[in-house]
């Protein structure tokens, strides 16, 4: 009997439509660091310091399109995603300099924004299930910068989306300096410990103890770091500032308007508008989780918040119950190691069938986590929360896992991307 492959061949990226991003130079050139990826289907987004390529890897080919956005000398790419807000399919980019882009797939430029005057180091885009008893799902786009974390309301992205797409707006007829022309969004300061790698908002929270009743709403927010592995916060969506935030809107501003009138006189420049900073809006810190010399890098959330894993940079991965704030799992030895989530269906045995001699079997559907670990060479998938590891596949040099942004009527499937070989497959659901 032939051995039963658990990756499926969906697709394949020829070398030459990423040769701008070092692809097919060297051996494993998918693993270097400074490459970025998000896949979206049949679409899929890489991009390396100042460019990026978007190529599709289903049937339908066309010639990839690259984007190059207008950046500083010293200003690169540092963070990408796909943004499907029902038909409106688009890719997000954030720079070192804290802007935020938003492409069409043919490459017209949609958003051009400032989020924060600091590295954009994550672009979480999702959507989650609201808390209303309509039972409706929302979206959400969270960027993360150091120490500072962004909210932007899916209603907000999809009308603005709709207005551009209503317009069919080209480049040239975009004005950026319009602030109509600007998507809103929430700021708050979670530097409480020190400068963050990695955060993300799990889903809303119930107000603090003894609170009046208002129609605040409130987030929880888990962020990964130096000084504190992991750390937790409550995002309250009022505009009243936090010291921290108090200070830097007023000091920001003066700093930022004496160096320019200084570098006017030195240089004679002509005056150019600089961008307005987003006041904070209130975070209070609820735990933390100090182990030096650990160090917190990656977040990876569940579908619906409930679970994150969180890579550390001794190779250890915590399993975070985000509701409890509680670390349930440990998993040692997973160096570089990704981690995303994905729904399996497990076989379960019912034991012998009533009418012959095979075995009946049932399968349920659960959530597990996939880790790659390339120092390994080897994928796992391990049944959550408690649960056995159920599949170990090996893998080449050179791979990376991706998953498209969460949607609550997609199911949760997980990509391995061959990039020396330029294969795409689908890692089965069905496991047994």
């Amino acid at each position: 009997m032939a051995r039963r492959s658990h990756l499926t061949p969906v697709g394949w990226i020829a070398a030459e439509d990423l040769d701008e991003v070092g692809a097919g130079k060297i051996e494993g050139w998918l693993s270097d660091p400074s490459l970025l990826a998000a896949i979206q289907t049949p679409y899929l987004v890489i991009a390396r310091r100042t460019i990026a390529i978007i190529v599709r890897w289903d049937d339908r080919r066309r010639d990839s399109v690259k984007i190059r956005p207008t950046l500083a000398p010293s200003e690169e790419i540092t963070a990408v995603e796909w943004i499907p807000i029902g038909e409106i399919l688009a890719v997000a980019l954030g720079t070192s300099a804290g802007l935020l882009f938003l492409y069409s797939t043919d490459g017209d430029l949609i958003l051009k924004q400032i989020v924060y005057t600091a590295r954009l180091v994550r672009l979480r885009f999702r959507e989650v299930e609201s808390q209303s008893f309509g039972g409706d799902s929302s979206y959400d786009l969270c960027a993360v910068a150091s120490g500072v974390i962004a909210r932007f309301d899916g209603s907000d992205i999809k009308s603005f989306l709709q207005r551009w797409s209503g317009e069919s707006r080209s480049l040239n007829d975009i004005d950026h300096t319009n602030s109509q022309m600007k998507i809103p969004y929430q700021l708050w300061n979670i530097t409480k410990f020190g400068i963050c790698a990695d955060a993300a908002i799990t889903g809303m929270m119930p107000p603090p103890l003894l609170e009046l009743p208002s129609q605040e709403r409130y987030y929880c927010a888990v962020a990964a770091g130096d000084d504190a592995v992991i750390s937790a916060y409550r995002l309250s969506e009022d505009r009243r500032r936090s010291l921290v935030g108090a200070i830097l809107s007023k000091v920001v501003p003066t700093a930022v308007s004496t160096l320019s009138s200084f570098s006017k006189v030195i240089w004679r420049r002509e005056e150019t508008s600089k961008p307005k900073i987003q006041p904070f809006a209130k975070a209070s810190h609820l735990t933390c989780l100090k182990d030096h010399p650990r160090k917190g890098e990656k977040i990876t959330l569940s579908p619906r918040g409930t679970l994150a894993a969180i890579a550390d940079s001794l190779g250890r991965i915590l399993l975070l119950d985000t509701q409890a704030l509680v670390v349930v799992r440990l998993w040692k030895g997973y160096r570089e190691a990704s981690c995303l989530f994905m729904e399996a269906h497990v076989a379960r045995d019912e034991g012998p069938s009533t009418s012959s001699n095979a075995r009946q079997i049932k399968r349920e559907k659960c959530l597990c986590l996939v880790i790659h670990a390339p120092k390994k060479g080897i994928l796992e998938v391990w049944k959550m929360r408690t649960g056995p590891r159920l599949l170990t596949v090996k893998c080449p040099r050179g791979c990376k896992i991706l998953q498209p942004p969460t949607r609550l009527d997609s199911p949760l499937e997980v990509f391995l991307w061959n990039g020396d070989s330029g294969q795409l497959s689908l890692l089965n659901t069905l496991i047994t």
